[in-house]
């Protein structure tokens, strides 16, 4: 069976054979906006649960991968931020060079010598462009079993899709990214500390690998600039954490999502961040204890308002990082004051969140009976019932996340048949 937008991506690497041939996509449940990976942009549109999609997915997308390194690896950090970095295509091949110019920027040296920067934006204009190509292919030629492409966006950086199958619509914002192997030099000293999950997991589970995502630092060069990320560190960090924490960050995350929006300062991943370094902090048999998801909710809760007062989030990988360093005095005092209610009334508030939940459900299953009583054969079907057998495959990834919490989920593809997904769960492969 295929996999969705995941054909699709197998197709763009075919295109012009830009993308590596043998590519592992990183696919995590929730998207952008949800805060699943550390990219905070302002050009994202805003996409409702219910009204515009049922189910949310976050794809990485490797476009450039260095996979054969033991050393840590040293990235060009002299013109960027803390947790960003410039990155040179003179640690690839010519190969390599000859076939990503057109999406570098080029800087020449005094001494005759060109080097060829890797920009974000160019690479995201690219994707973009390319994913495009091919949904028109796809349109001149439906097949069935193929899903409807309701919206195709361009999010600054991110590529956001939405997708029709059977009676669900499923949000892909996929983020095209540069895959190293090993531990970037900068966050070296991260490891010579004492952690929560030492002897949980080994060293090897939460250094395997790092990228660096499309977004630049609050003044930096946008078309130069990347940000670190640790995606795949933070996923092998949870199976670590305690299901009753992993409640309190959920129904905390559901209540900043709606209050702390605007203006734009605080993400889930701040939180995510709060949440990982008390997990460092307090004693592993108190975080354990099963009935205890309202007291590390009011933890939480605190934690975020400490940050705010005192303007002060370190990036867990990286704590020279300050990640509330660029907000205003106003901002912060403002979120302060608001998450001041939360703490005064925190069931209310998780009630209302509660209620946001509920009300999109609602929504999604009120389009869907509408639908599933006007439906008529889709031009990219054969006017059989595909309906069921797309609702079962979208089911089908929704479990796969939800099932493996914890767990890395990777996805390879093979470009000549991009009808086989090959998904790999942590070290199991199916």
């Amino acid at each position: 069976k295929e996999l969705l937008f995941l054909s699709f991506a197998g197709m763009v690497q075919k295109l012009d054979q830009k993308l590596p041939v043998a590519n592992e996509y990183l696919l995590l449940s929730g998207g952008v906006r949800e805060g699943v990976v550390d990219i905070d942009l302002d050009e994202l549109n805003v996409y409702a649960r219910g009204t515009d999609y049922d189910m949310d997915f976050t794809l990485l997308v490797p476009a450039l991968k260095l996979h054969d390194r033991n050393q840590p690896v040293t990235l060009d950090m002299r013109h960027s931020a803390l947790c960003h970095s410039w990155l040179s295509l003179r640690l690839f091949d010519e190969g390599t060079i000859s076939k990503w110019k057109d999406c570098c920027t080029i800087v020449d040296h005094i001494n005759g010598a060109t080097n060829y920067f890797f920009s974000p934006t160019k690479v995201a204009d690219w994707f973009y462009d390319s994913i495009s190509i091919v949904l028109s292919e796809i349109q001149k030629k439906p097949q069935r079993g193929m899903p409807k492409v309701e919206k195709v966006e361009k999010n600054g950086t991110i590529i956001s899709i939405i997708l029709g199958v059977g009676s669900s619509r499923m949000l892909y914002d996929i983020v095209p990214v540069v895959s190293f192997k090993g531990w970037p030099a900068v966050a070296q000293s991260w490891l010579m500390e004492n952690h929560f999950w030492d002897g949980k997991i080994t060293e090897e589970e939460v250094i395997s690998g790092f990228y660096l995502v499309p977004a630049c630092s609050y003044k930096g060069k946008k078309d130069n600039e990347w940000r670190l990320s640790f995606a795949r560190s933070e996923v092998q960090l949870k199976k670590c954490i305690s299901s009753s924490l992993m409640q309190a960050y959920q129904a905390c995350k559901a209540i900043i999502i709606k209050l702390l929006s605007r203006p734009k300062a605080i993400s889930p991943y701040h939180l995510r961040s709060m949440m990982l370094w008390a997990c460092d902090r307090l004693p592993a048999n108190y975080l354990a204890q099963e009935d205890y998801a309202a007291h590390f909710l009011l933890g939480l809760i605190d934690d975020l308002q400490h940050c705010l007062v005192n303007k002060m989030c370190p990036n867990y990988f990286i704590p020279q990082c300050n990640m509330l360093e660029h907000l205003s005095e106003e901002t912060v005092m403002l979120h302060a004051r608001k998450l001041s209610s939360v703490r005064s009334d925190p069931a209310e508030h998780l009630r209302t969140a509660i209620e946001h939940v509920k009300a999109a459900n609602r929504l999604t299953l009120e389009l869907q009976r509408r639908g599933s009583t006007t439906s008529i054969p889709s031009p990219q079907s054969d006017g059989g019932d595909t309906n069921q057998p797309d609702d079962r495959l979208a089911k089908k990834l929704q479990q796969l996340v939800t099932e493996n919490p914890g767990k890395s989920i990777s996805v390879f593809i093979n470009p000549d048949d991009v009808t086989r997904p090959h998904f790999r769960i942590d070290d199991k492969f199916f």
